[in-house]
């Protein structure tokens, strides 16, 4: 009973903590235009970037990726079983993308989703944040570095060798996230996705 209590108490927690949509607060904070109001009307990193500036995209970035570390990290050090820490992480996530305090509307749930994964393995968050930098860095596109490396966790995860329980959770993580760039991939396919440092949405 007690453990159960502690698992709902956690996976609120961890919901809330992602709901908090860092890109709104930051933007707010340096005084830029909701990044809800134009672009791509999204709420991360790169759509914050390109319509708040630098100063509130990294903001943005540190704060949904933190929130992701943050919860990742806590649970796998206060809950005994692989598969709740895998689960309550998933909740921080979730309430990225479907936030409470946004209706249940959100972000696409990449930088945080990011920090996730470091906080339970920093080894393969490292790894999955390596694959988003470097695509970026070659093709400029936000977007495909975040598909590249979620497309490639459940390989990964199984290539290195980690329990089942953890691919489980990198095919449900991952199927989250590409299914949230929906957008971006039929624009990715017809060459209107916005590149880094652009000012297209």
């Amino acid at each position: 009973m007690e453990v159960t209590w502690i698992l709902y108490v956690s996976l609120c927690g961890a919901y809330l903590i992602g709901s908090i949509p860092f890109g709104i607060v930051a933007s707010k904070l340096c005084g830029a235009i909701d990044p809800r109001s134009t672009g791509s009307g999204n709420i991360g990193f790169t759509n914050v970037l390109r319509v708040s500036g630098k100063k509130a995209g990294i903001l943005t970035l540190i704060g949904d990726l933190g929130k992701g570390l943050l919860v990742g990290w806590l649970a796998s050090r206060t809950l005994g079983e692989e598969t709740w820490i895998l689960v309550v992480t998933f909740a921080v996530v979730t309430g990225h993308v479907f936030s409470v305090f946004l209706r249940f509307r959100g972000g696409k749930g990449v930088a945080t989703a990011l920090g996730a994964v470091m906080g339970i393995d920093f080894t393969l968050g490292l790894i999955l944040l390596g694959i988003w930098v470097s695509v970026v860095a070659i093709f400029k596109y936000s977007s495909g570095g975040a598909l590249a490396a979620f497309c490639l966790f459940p390989g990964i995860s199984i290539a290195f060798a980690y329990s089942v329980s953890i691919t489980i959770f990198a095919c449900a993580l991952s199927s989250m996230i590409i299914f949230r760039h929906t957008d971006n991939i039929l624009r990715l396919l017809s060459g209107q996705e916005g590149k880094i440092g652009s000012s297209s949405s």
